[in-house]
């Protein structure tokens, strides 16, 4: 992350870093009642291996394509089993914004299969402790970049972007959830560690000052300090639900 540029991370940077998403075959799911899917002759847990000739990366790409064929006849080669089959198919038009896309009434696995790892108890729990502390520390270093304007402020989410996440985590499956929850776990917990006043970790702070200076701060500035801590935390907020609201807009 310390040798991309901050334009770089406001994108899609795993390409950068020398990573790869996981990308499923574009496989169909349920189909529609009197879909253009049904009507071509299509089955659930059919595999589109080409569209006119050209390979299919994944399930994404191969919604792409349908998305941009409204009305135009694909020539698929669909793998069945283990049998490989040839369909025609036309998808239909459908307005969507303001603008004509295809659809094929099919729906398209674009979520890899999870992988389930089993380890003994205790190295079960140390793995869980690296992941916390790795976890932990991303969070810090990616609130040190946007403190210090390497990482857009645009990049703080709010509830509503939290529940949109918490619902698709859900739908994909039970560990999916619960590891989400457990990362917003621990980077809230992290926030509240942080040196502001009306968190945990201001009143650390406190503390500490005490123990180092032998006395009680005065009250005055312990005001002073609250209403600060305050002010923070309301700005915080207001620019997470400020870039909801934007993402929901967009």
């Amino acid at each position: 992350l310390d040798s991309l540029n901050p334009s770089d991370l406001e994108g899609d940077f795993l390409g950068k870093l020398g990573l790869d998403l996981a990308r499923p075959p574009a496989r169909l799911g349920k189909l529609a009642a009197d879909g253009a899917a049904q009507h071509s002759g299509l089955k659930e847990g059919d595999v589109i291996l080409r569209v006119d000739g050209t390979p299919v990366r994944d399930g994404v790409a191969f919604i792409e394509l349908v998305r941009s064929a409204a009305g135009r006849r694909l020539e698929l080669d669909v793998l069945r089993g283990e049998t490989p089959v040839h369909v025609s198919i036309v998808p239909a038009k459908h307005v969507a914004g303001g603008s004509t896309i295809g659809r094929i009434g099919a729906e398209i696995s674009v979520v890899p299969d999870m992988v389930t790892a089993s380890e003994p108890p205790l190295r079960a729990l140390r793995k869980g402790i690296d992941k916390t502390w790795e976890s932990s520390a991303l969070t810090l270093k990616m609130l040190g970049k946007m403190i210090v304007g390497e990482v857009s402020w645009k990049n703080i989410t709010g509830p509503i972007t939290i529940a949109d996440y918490a619902g698709q985590t859900a739908r994909v499956g039970m560990i999916s959830y619960l590891t989400f929850i457990a990362f917003i776990s621990i980077s809230l917990g992290v926030m509240n560690l942080l040196p502001i006043p009306v968190l945990d970790g201001g009143l650390l702070l406190y503390y500490s000052l005490e123990v180092l200076t032998g006395r009680a701060l005065p009250e005055r500035v312990g005001e002073i300090a609250q209403r600060a801590g305050v002010g923070i935390l309301m700005t915080l907020m207001a620019v997470a639900v400020f870039n909801d609201i934007m993402r929901l807009m967009s």
